[in-house]
């Protein structure tokens, strides 16, 4: 499940004044919540509901509060600040369908720079800005209009989940012992977006041109803008340097650079090195030469995987006339001769994963590689108790050299029996899941690019799953430090 990521709403500048500052270790953080929702609605739903999950709540608003104070004290115990931090919440109706829902979102209402204890031409959220300056910025700041002048983190939910036009059987879980089934884990997804709201964001870069917003905090422009606190620690293995030093164009290619934009913060670092695992590859071997290793993520349906099993010999599935889909229809006479007692290579689009794994499992296949259909990484979603073979997820390029191995190899066999690539599971000593050859920790740089998750999340390719990644993963803990996750470490890279 996608959470969508917050965009810039509002900014806001400081120029900074000589001032003398004590310097004083900062206490634990204090969180503050502003529930902004009327009578009988939100906070306020009068809906009678049984305790669920350690959450005590018995109306349906005071179990959403409950699920709010409890993840802003998990935050509070892990920041440290002087200034308290101020959260507007609300519940919305969002926009949905019976199939797919905006979960909800969350952003620093104001970005500041030049202020005292930060770099200087650099934006900084309001949460972050306060708490290195000592002081509340925007104290006294007349409203705007909007109602949320002095708020430094505006965050809102759908109120409609789960029902039957929006995300229907899908509600959000308000257990806080991360047992949330087929609903969706509201804890795990609040926990996330406040880390987006307290600045695990880019925020002031329109990616999609890599273009900044100027000093004064009106607009965004190709040229003179100030950068965030973030791109110092954004490196383009491909281009050699941070985004700090890159043009607007060469941002935005960056963005849509999979797998090759790094965080180099020392903290992040530190935790990817003890807590991301070795990374997961196929490993081929071909009569035709050799084949490329390639990164997998295992499926979440199906029987599990063991990391060095053998898969089988490989054989493509070809796109049948009419199809939604490669793999979308039951398999031909010709499709399922060529995947019997075989792996399948399948084709991301046009249906279900699980579709296109069961059809392969009723042809004969003993299992399937299923191949993205644009660059980057990606993790197979769906469940279905009827899925008995195991599946895996690989990358386009790797899918397109897998599937040229495959013809390659052909002429290699006998008249009866065409030469075959064959398949093994195995562990990359050398690499980690989710992280470059120097061990540091990937963003999320899908081609195309995916407005509201490129850039400002973790990779999908981190095993085990990340807070930050753009899914909320079931295998979420409600913890953001290693050897759990590296939220916590992100944030002290940029100041926390």
């Amino acid at each position: 499940m996608r959470t969508p990521q917050f965009s810039r709403t509002a900014a806001r500048s400081l120029i900074a004044a000589a001032c003398a500052l004590t310097c004083l270790a900062a206490e634990a953080a204090t969180i503050k919540i502003q529930s902004r929702d009327p009578a009988g609605y939100g906070f306020n739903d009068p809906t009678p509901v049984s305790p669920v999950g350690g959450n005590m709540g018995t109306t349906l608003g005071q179990q959403r509060m409950n699920v709010y104070r409890y993840v802003a004290d998990i935050w509070e115990k892990n920041l440290k600040s002087d200034v308290e931090i101020t959260v507007s919440a609300g519940w919305e109706n969002l926009t949905c369908s019976a199939t797919s829902a905006t979960l909800g979102s969350a952003s620093a209402w104001n970005l500041w720079h030049d202020f005292p204890g930060g770099k200087p031409g650099t934006w900084y959220p309001q949460a972050l800005a306060n708490k290195l300056s000592g002081m509340n910025l925007s104290e006294g700041m007349p409203d705007d209009g909007t109602g949320y002048a002095g708020v430094d983190i505006k965050t809102q939910f759908n109120a409609r989940l789960g029902a039957s036009d929006c995300l229907a059987g899908s509600p959000f879980y308000l257990g806080l012992d991360g047992k949330a089934g087929d609903a969706v884990n509201f804890a795990a997804t609040l926990l996330h977006e406040l880390g987006h709201g307290l600045g695990f964001s880019v925020m002031s870069v329109y990616t999609p041109l890599g273009y900044r917003i100027n000093a004064e905090g009106t607009l965004y422009v190709a040229n003179g803008g100030l950068p965030s606190i973030w791109e110092g620690f954004m490196y383009d293995n491909t281009a050699g340097k941070t985004w700090l030093d890159m043009t607007s164009a060469e941002r935005a290619k960056s963005a849509v650079n999979p797998l090759q934009l790094a965080w180099t913060g020392p903290n992040s670092v530190a935790g990817a090195k003890t807590m991301l695992s070795p990374l997961p590859v196929v490993k081929s071997s071909s009569p035709a030469g050799v084949v490329p290793t390639a990164p997998y993520s295992a499926s979440p349906f199906g029987p599990a995987l063991s990391s060095t099993a053998t898969l089988g010999a490989l054989a493509s599935v070809a796109t049948q006339a009419g199809e939604l889909g490669n793999g979308c229809s039951p398999f031909n006479a010709t499709n399922a001769a060529a995947v019997k007692g075989k792996v399948a290579i399948i084709d991301r689009g046009g249906c279900n994963f699980t579709v296109k794994v069961i059809n392969a499992q009723n042809a004969g296949a003993i299992a399937a590689i299923l191949v993205n259909n644009v660059a980057g990484t990606f993790t197979p979603g769906g469940a279905d108790p009827a899925v008995r073979i195991p599946s895996v997820g690989i990358m386009q390029s790797d899918g397109v050299a897998l599937r040229a191995a495959v013809a390659a190899a052909k002429p290699y066999g006998t008249r009866s029996s065409p030469g075959v690539v064959t398949a093994v599971l195995a562990i990359d000593p050398n690499r980690k899941a989710g992280a470059d050859l120097a061990g540091r920790p990937l963003l999320y740089t899908p081609n195309p690019l995916v407005g509201g998750s490129s850039v400002s999340h973790w990779d999908v390719s981190a095993f085990p799953n990340l807070l930050m990644e753009p899914n909320i993963n079931d295998d979420l803990t409600l913890q953001v430090v290693p050897p759990k996750d590296l939220t916590l470490p992100l944030l002290k890279d940029i100041g926390w």
